[in-house]
């Protein structure tokens, strides 16, 4: 996914409203989304509102010793997370590779810590071929897991059914999990409740979206039951961008409803009542903005309860909104944009996080192989 195009500004003209009593870093994140381009740093303030960002953008290389690139899945580990005697601390980063060194997709075998300060090092490196995808998460147990898509000829056409991985905080394979509801683990929401878990898959082979639920021990997972809660996406294999699909989820717990970013329908759908829907087909639409959306992809939830959704650029596409990340409410009300890279196709994983009055946003530019990270402090 490389075409080059530029970032349009025309949508950067109104200010991000506080409401009274919140804490400047939620609103600062949705104002930090205007910020455009990773050539340079751009401190910007509207009229009336304080400077939308209180501490630097930090970029980073994704890229480990074996030159894996393409990275796709962003995930935090999180404060209640059991780092034992492993490397990962609390507050890191992690990154998943989907490309090997020769850029071929479906190969990437590695995934990257991005500490605090410092620099980036290798967390994992699996065998030849695995794929790492965007299916990336963190249980308090101390695993991360992450979806493998294996493609051995770079295309969609040699395209396996994949598995979700489970490894331990050494960095070292646990489980590997395949079954009927894994379809080529194109992304994941990882519901952690200590000694159970929830995992909501999209898969790119079939279009569907399946919930698995986990009995969690120090031993592993162990699979209690499984199902399709939707389907009838979009899905088709794409030279660009090796599959359209669903993509992005967002589990919001309150009203218990599943949100899914669908690149092909270029829309964000929802699915109520995710913990004990039947299939449903598509869920009900959110967000259809061909303005904005230029297929939408990975998709995380800000402090605010607004919804970011990133675009592939393979769908309606817009070579004046090139890697673009999209902020709405949850209402389907389109807020601000951000392109990450002045070319299209850089826009893929990212990930929010909140803890001890720092928000800190991070997303990915597989253009560039590099990691963004936004830090944003409640003064």
């Amino acid at each position: 996914m490389r075409i080059n195009k530029s970032f349009d500004k025309s949508d950067m003209s109104a200010p991000t409203l506080r409401r009274p009593g919140t804490p400047r870093w939620r609103s600062a994140l949705t104002a930090a989304m205007l910020l455009a381009g990773v050539s340079g740093i751009c401190l910007a303030q509207w009229p009336g509102s304080d400077p939308f960002l209180p501490s630097p953008v930090r970029t980073v290389s994704t890229v480990p010793g074996n030159g894996d690139v393409n990275p796709y899945g962003v995930a935090f580990v999180p404060n209640n997370f059991e780092t034992g005697a492993g490397p990962l601390k609390h507050g890191d980063i992690l990154v998943s590779n989907f490309n090997n060194s020769s850029n071929l997709q479906g190969t990437g075998t590695t995934i990257v810590r991005v500490p605090k300060s410092g620099s980036p090092t290798l967390f994992f490196q699996g065998k030849t071929g695995l794929g790492l995808t965007t299916a990336l998460g963190t249980l308090q147990y101390g695993f991360v897991v992450v979806g493998n898509g294996p493609t051995p000829t770079g295309t969609s056409t040699s395209a396996e059914p994949g598995a979700l991985l489970v490894i331990s905080n050494q960095g070292k394979l646990v489980q590997t999990i395949a079954n009927a509801w894994i379809q080529y683990p194109w992304d994941m929401a990882l519901i952690d409740h200590g000694d159970r878990a929830t995992a909501y898959v999209t898969n790119a082979l079939n279009g569907t979206v399946s919930r698995l639920d986990f009995q969690v021990s120090s031993s592993g997972l162990t699979l209690l039951k499984a199902k399709t809660i939707a389907s009838g996406y979009v899905h088709r294999g794409d030279p660009a961008a090796l599959f359209v699909a669903p993509t992005g989820l967002v589990y919001d717990a309150g009203p218990g409803r599943l949100y899914v970013a669908s690149t092909g329908d270029n829309a964000v759908f929802a699915i109520p009542d995710a913990a004990n829907t039947e299939d449903k087909g598509r869920g009900f639409v959110v967000y259809q903005d061909d303005v904005h959306l230029h297929g939408a992809l990975g998709l995380a939830e800000a402090p605010n309860g607004h919804l970011l959704v990133t675009n592939n650029d393979t769908v309606n596409s817009d070579p004046s909104q090139p890697s673009e990340i999209v902020e709405f409410t949850k209402g389907g009300n389109f807020v601000k944009q951000v392109s990450v890279d002045p070319a299209q196709g850089g826009s893929f994983g990212l990930a929010v996080s909140t803890a001890n009055n720092q928000s800190i946003f991070a997303a990915v530019d597989d253009n560039a192989a590099t990691l963004i990270i936004w830090t944003l402090n409640e003064p």
